[in-house]
């Protein structure tokens, strides 16, 4: 055996060499990426349960000759060549993840433990949130649009739109159902700018809202009957669906997790859907989700595109819920606070926080949280219904 022969067989087999490959400095930089990723979620605490997972997915799919994930074998699959057998018998560790992605499987588990999570109290109390959650998702069609004019396809604009949404889960089993390719992508931005709602919306509101209104103090919510929340969910599901049938993953899971949360008969249920299953489904989804950032497929200009229109699209789905709100607020002769608007987008409870924060500025005795996490809740309905008529439509 000759010993020098090995070693060089060794060093040319292994990822070392392929940095230094033709395009090797793309893995490199895919590498930074995912140690600024780390950097933001365990550090400065930006979404951490699944901007880690994300970010540590990016830097295994980007290690040369781990073979984790393999963009090729999904080509194939989309293509109609091979199927999800193939992608168990010849696809690496997050291939096999990454089905529970491409199926819808991981979104709606999410949402089950979101419904289990979610009050709907405060929507009950005011069903005009409603309105304020559905003008939130005017973001999504501005960005769909915006997509479209920039070159891309009706299926990827509708992917880059649900971003709008503000809503994580939707926005992944969307993308995954019509535009996989742009799925990492589209994670990031997605994520990345719930993360920064505390910083994106404050100048919009400030800027659409007087000081006046701001300070607006609303009159306290009248309390919701048992009875009530455990219709809710019943109702909402049957009529959603039966409306736009491809809602029904979304939505059922949403409101299945909602009523056993309120129906007290199925604690321990519930509290597996809040806990233990949605930590185990996350854990799967952000890795699953962070594998698709193959350098070759993410450092495009289609990538700069997306986080581009992904701002674009939380910064006017924040401005169509705080016009609504502007114009229910003259309609009641001053009753409503236009803040509670923003909070349309369905990151919960992140936007209601904002706006409580910002109602407080104005008004250091006002309380808006209660009243906007009814828009807050409603957003998440909204981005759900938005994503099943995209999916209608193109898919």
């Amino acid at each position: 055996m000759n010993v020098l022969e090995t070693l060089e067989t060794l060093v040319m087999e292994s990822g070392f060499a392929a940095f230094f490959a033709d395009g090797g400095w793309k893995f490199l930089i895919m590498i930074a990426v995912a140690c600024v990723l780390l950097y933001l979620g365990i550090v400065k605490k930006f979404e951490p349960l699944l901007l880690v997972g994300i970010a540590f997915g990016c830097l295994l799919t980007n290690l040369p000759g781990s073979n984790l994930y393999t963009p090729e074998l999904w080509d194939a699959f989309l293509a109609g060549n091979i199927g999800y057998g193939d992608i168990l018998k010849n696809g690496g560790l997050l291939d096999i993840l990454y089905i529970g992605v491409k199926a819808g499987i991981y979104p709606s588990l999410i949402f089950l433990g979101v419904g289990a999570m979610t009050d709907f109290g405060p929507l009950l109390a005011n069903p005009k949130s409603l309105l304020l959650g559905a003008a939130a998702q005017f973001g999504v069609f501005v960005a769909f649009f915006g997509a479209v004019l920039l070159g891309f396809t009706g299926n990827q604009a509708a992917a880059i739109g649900i971003i709008g949404g503000a809503d994580g889960p939707t926005a992944l089993y969307l993308t995954a159902m019509l535009a996989p390719e742009l799925l990492g992508a589209i994670a990031i931005a997605a994520y990345s700018y719930m993360a920064l709602i505390p910083l994106i919306q404050p100048p919009i509101m400030r800027a659409l809202t007087t000081e006046k209104e701001r300070a607006i103090k609303m009159e306290q919510l009248r309390p919701v009957s048992k009875k009530e929340k455990i219709i809710f969910p019943i109702v909402v599901t049957a009529f959603v669906v039966l409306l736009l049938p491809s809602t029904a993953p979304l939505i059922g899971c949403l409101m299945l997790g909602n009523l056993m949360r309120e129906c007290g008969v199925v604690d321990r249920l519930s509290d597996t859907v809040q806990n233990a299953l949605m930590n185990i489904v996350t854990i799967f989804l952000s890795i699953s989700v962070g594998a698709t950032t193959v350098a070759s497929r993410f450092l495009t200009w289609d990538t700069i595109k997306i986080v581009i229109l992904g701002l674009f699209a939380f910064a006017f789905s924040t401005v169509g819920g705080l016009l609504l709100g502007k114009l229910m607020c003259k309609l009641t002769h001053g009753k409503i606070n236009p803040l509670i608007g923003s909070a349309g987008v369905s990151a919960v409870p992140m936007a209601a926080r904002v706006s409580q924060v910002e109602g407080q500025k104005a008004n250091p005795s006002n309380f808006l949280l209660m009243h906007a996490m009814g828009p807050n809740v409603a957003g998440v309905i909204g981005s759900a219904i938005a994503a099943g008529f995209l999916l209608a439509v193109f898919g």
